[in-house]
């Protein structure tokens, strides 16, 4: 259902999510099955890496990407070391999506699609909108998580992660021309999941990855009186980090979407996949199927109206 210059111009808000957000990519996939092609993609974090490749006809090669994801690859990104400003090796991972989402020497404007991506100025708090300039810049500073990427320097300012200010990012996609939005919303439904749960569905091969989360939060108890511990055992690390980061995101995203609302929200049910639970991809692919499949009538209709 391609726009002609006689039908509205359809876009789609890749929200962030981490882990979850491979929830995506099942969700363009069964979106196109309908015949239903946005022509303007956004992305925040997850969101930017999906809508590149989308946007630059690589949806496929990611898929095949990260579905041979195991739990030992996605503990080989993290860098030990301990350093103080980050704990993910940002250069092995943009070697990965140089190979599989967009080349080094690509660019925003001469992708197929219009696409872009949101961060955040770290200095001021402000969005900075990718419309330009290389495509994986923009996906490296969209992903910068505090805590656990190092910042990316771009055009004398330090940048961080987009899901600060507009973690579903409607109002870049109705900036770029889109008349109609379907937005995807990855955290309406996990507020306060992570406290307590247990992860569940690994994969064989996820023990390095178990390993490196369970240091993590044994770390996280050290920083704690021995009487504080044995009192209450505190949340882990990365259950404290997952679940403030859901918060913020949730309510900057209510916030951001009352004031500038899409036309369909889609919001699949990844509850169950954790923070950096990467190599769950599978499930959250077909979760994003599972997710349009329900709304089917809802997009429709909208479309049909529109």
């Amino acid at each position: 259902m391609r726009s002609s210059p006689d039908k509205l111009k359809l876009g789609i808000a890749l929200g962030s999510g981490s882990a979850r957000g491979w929830a995506h990519i099942g969700i363009l996939q069964a979106l196109e099955e309908m015949g239903i092609v946005p022509e303007v993609v956004t992305g925040c974090s997850i969101g930017s890496i999906v809508a590149a490749a989308y946007a630059a006809g690589n949806l496929g090669s990611l898929e095949r990407w990260v579905r041979s994801l195991r739990g030992r690859d996605v503990a080989s990104f993290f860098d030990i070391g301990w350093r103080l400003n980050g704990l993910i090796d940002s250069q092995r991972l943009r070697s990965f999506l140089q190979e599989y989402v967009a080349a080094e020497d690509l660019h925003v404007p001469s992708l197929p699609k219009t696409y872009a991506s949101v961060a955040t100025d770290l200095l001021n708090g402000r969005e900075v909108w990718f419309t330009e300039g290389s495509v994986l810049d923009s996906i490296m500073a969209s992903i910068a998580l505090p805590g656990l990427f190092v910042p990316v320097r771009h055009e004398g300012r330090w940048l961080v992660d987009g899901g600060l200010v507009n973690p579903v990012p409607v109002s870049l996609c109705h900036a770029l021309g889109a008349d109609l939005v379907i937005a995807v919303n990855l955290n309406g439904d996990i507020l306060g999941r992570h406290l307590g749960r247990v992860r569940g569905g690994q994969e064989e091969g996820g023990g390095a990855l178990d390993s490196l989360l369970d240091a993590l939060k044994s770390y996280s108890s050290t920083l704690l009186p021995e009487s504080v511990r044995d009192r209450e055992r505190p949340p882990g690390l990365f259950d404290i980090i997952a679940s403030s980061i859901n918060i913020t995101q949730d309510r900057i995203t209510r916030s951001r979407m009352a004031g500038d609302p899409p036309d369909v929200v889609l919001t699949p049910r990844l509850a169950h996949i954790g923070l950096l639970e990467f190599h769950r991809a599978g499930e959250a692919i077909e979760e994003g199927r599972h997710c349009v499949e329900r709304l089917r009538p809802t997009i429709e209709f909208v479309l049909e109206q529109g």
